[in-house]
């Protein structure tokens, strides 16, 4: 038990230094990620010293388990490649392009039209997939147009972090929690909803009171357009997204597992892609763009993370601390606890983590601990930068932009945010309980 506590503890602290401090490596021309180094380290120790069995990993990536990490990567990957291939073409440019001309010179109007197209266009990908995209952006709009950048860019990060939790696939974690304990995409959703909502109300009327003074200030007109150099290529991202989400939908009726669902429509988008692109005699660039932009190194953090929380089960770890907290109170004490862990271990390997715990938890209170524990994991990205990747990221564009916002401003800005956003949320899951 020592062994396995010790080496999650590394992980854990060697996540927060690494993405805190941003470490790379750089091979050749290229600069990769290293907070997945230790990790895979200790991964391969547990396995080496017998603490995971060969045999039962061999079962769990090749048979038929509820908790195989290759079907949320499959799922994580395929909805990555969809999304930033629409960035690649131009779509989320496009789009931000459009409600900033509605805007006028008003700020406030800004603000709200941004936050609306960023809630939706969330909801049919992922809170990844806005900070890469809408962040950018963003920035060079305000450089261009003599504003601060800092109430929107925050803004489009805590929106993407509240409206991620409406569809499963709008986070990893909801991806791998939900569907290791066969939340169906439907169900998720009529759970999900209200508690989305409440917390959306909630972080945009902080935001407002937050920024209310600076988005007083006029808005000088920007003149930015983006062409598109192949509409049937747009066409086909948008139509084999749009396909993939009906199809997600109906899913659970049809007898298709999501992972299969996301992995195909993915296949066909850059399928259909190569065939626009060739027809117009262009060169394959937006796809060689997607492959390079896609986040490869959460691969082999995802599969050592996976072994570590086996070790943990393995050696009881995740039972005893279920055996403290399955109780009556399990959606509140579930919901803050995962929502604290995020910021202490990322909320990816907490996700994870706590798919050991809520393994152990009686019947009765489980499926309030499991949609608190989704709600956590994203709620408590909007605390701390290292609470998730997409915070990470987040923070590298912005300070790469040289906007104004360091560490600790995200901090106490998240503080204001993080307990009533968290708390409207578990109130509004109570409430789909209590119905």
């Amino acid at each position: 038990m020592a062994l396995s506590v010790s080496m999650l503890c590394l992980s854990c602290l060697s996540v927060v230094l690494a993405t805190a401090f941003g470490a790379k490596a750089r091979i050749g021309k290229v600069r990769i990620r290293i907070y997945w180094v230790v990790p895979f380290a200790c991964a391969v120790t547990l396995v080496a010293t017998g603490e995971v069995p060969t045999e039962q990993l061999a079962e769990q990536f090749f048979g038929d388990s509820d908790m195989n990490p290759l079907k949320t990567l499959a799922i994580f990957l395929s909805m990555s490649a969809m999304s930033v291939y629409l960035d690649k073409v131009g779509f989320f440019k496009l789009l931000a392009t459009k409600v900033m001309k509605h805007a006028g010179t008003s700020q406030v109007k800004l603000f709200i039209l941004l936050y609306l197209i960023i809630s939706v266009v969330t909801i049919f990908t992922s809170n990844s997939t806005i900070v890469l995209t809408f962040t950018p952006f963003i920035c060079y709009f305000a450089k261009n147009s003599n504003i601060d950048p800092v109430p929107f860019v925050f803004m489009a990060y805590v929106a993407a972090n509240t409206w991620s939790m409406f569809l499963v696939i709008g986070n990893t974690t909801n991806v791998y929690v939900a569907t290791y304990f066969g939340v169906e995409f439907m169900e998720y959703v009529r759970m999900m909803a209200l508690p989305t909502v409440f917390a959306a109300v909630t972080s945009f009327a902080l935001l407002f009171l937050i920024f209310r003074k600076k988005l007083k200030e006029p808005l000088q007109a920007s003149e930015l357009e983006v062409t598109i150099r192949n509409v049937p290529a747009l066409i086909v991202g948008v139509t084999g997204l749009g396909v993939c989400t009906v199809l997600l939908i109906i899913s659970s009726y049809i007898g298709l597992d999501m992972w299969i669902v996301c992995l195909c429509s993915a296949g066909a988008v850059m399928v259909g892609a190569v065939i626009c692109l060739l027809a117009k005699g262009q060169s394959l660039h937006p796809l060689k763009k997607t492959a390079k932009r896609m986040p490869w190194h959460l691969v082999p953090f995802l599969i050592s993370m996976f072994v570590v929380v086996l070790a943990l089960m393995n050696n009881g770890v995740t039972e005893k601390i279920a055996s403290v907290f399955d109780n009556e109170f399990s959606l509140l004490s579930f919901g803050a606890l995962s929502a604290g862990a995020s910021n202490l271990m990322n909320n990816l390997p907490m996700s994870m983590f706590f798919v050991g715990i809520l393994s152990s938890v009686s019947e009765p209170n489980l499926m309030q601990a499991v949609f608190a524990t989704v709600i956590g994991s994203n709620m408590g990205s909007l605390l701390t930068p290292v609470a998730s990747m997409s915070a990470m990221m987040w923070l590298s564009i912005v300070k790469h932009k040289k906007v104004d916002f360091r560490f600790f401003d995200f901090v106490k800005k998240g503080a204001l945010i993080t307990l009533p956003t968290l708390g409207a949320a578990l109130g509004g899951l109570a409430v789909m309980f209590a119905i």
